[in-house]
C-alpha cells in the first residue's frame, strides 16, 4: 500500500467514496461515514486498526480475509457496504446531527431502491442518530426500511475497545445466520 501523506488525508475530505452495492443484496452494511483513508484509496474500512475485514471472515460472511481493496469481491457473495453519512472526517464525533438525520433519510431512499434482504449498519450510535431510536441496541431490530430487515453491529473501528474481534464476529455470526434463513 502507498504510504499517504498527512497533506493526503486532508485532501481526502473532499473525496466521494463510492458504494459497493447491487439490487437484492442478502446484507448491505452500513457503514458510519468515511474515514479519511478511506477517502484517500477509495477502499472502505480502509485504516489499518479497523477490524470490519478480519470480522467480516471470522464471522463466516467470506471464505478469505479481504483486502479493502478487493470490496468489489463482496458482491459476488451477495454483500454490499455503503455509509450512513458521505463527507469524510477524521473521527465520527466530527458529524453533525443533522447530517445523521439527513444520511438516515438518504440511505433509506437508498435501501428502499436496491432492496437488500437485511441493512446492517455497523455503529449503534449511528444508527440511533440516524433513525430517531435513542433505545436501539445490538441485534436486530424491529425497523423495517422498505422491505429490508434491519440489524445494528458493533462498530469495527479500534477506537471501539469495548467490542474485541471474537465477540464483534460473534454478533456478525448471528445476522449471518438470520441472512442465510
Amino acid at each position: 500500500m502507498t504510504r499517504l501523506t498527512k497533506a493526503d488525508l486532508e485532501a481526502a475530505r473532499d473525496r466521494l467514496v463510492p458504494d459497493v452495492v447491487a439490487d437484492g443484496l442478502q446484507v448491505l452494511f452500513c457503514g458510519i461515514n468515511p474515514g479519511l483513508m478511506t477517502a484517500a484509496t477509495g477502499h472502505h474500512f480502509a485504516r489499518p486498526g479497523n477490524r470490519f475485514w478480519p470480522v467480516l471472515h471470522l464471522s463466516g460472511f467470506t471464505p478469505r480475509l479481504l483486502k479493502p481493496a478487493e470490496q468489489r469481491e463482496l458482491l459476488s457473495y451477495g454483500l454490499g457496504i455503503t455509509n450512513v453519512v458521505a463527507r469524510a472526517t477524521a473521527r465520527a464525533d466530527e458529524l453533525t446531527a443533522e447530517e445523521y438525520v439527513e444520511g438516515g433519510r438518504l440511505l433509506a431512499e437508498k435501501v428502499t431502491r436496491l432492496r437488500p434482504r437485511w441493512l446492517a449498519v455497523v455503529g449503534v450510535t449511528a444508527y440511533r442518530a440516524a433513525f430517531a431510536d435513542r433505545t436501539a441496541q445490538v441485534g436486530p431490530q424491529e425497523r423495517t426500511v422498505g422491505n429490508s430487515r434491519v440489524w445494528v453491529l458493533p462498530n469495527p473501528s479500534g477506537l471501539n475497545a469495548h467490542w474485541t474481534a471474537a465477540t464483534m464476529a460473534a454478533e456478525f455470526s448471528r445476522l449471518r445466520g438470520a441472512a442465510l434463513a
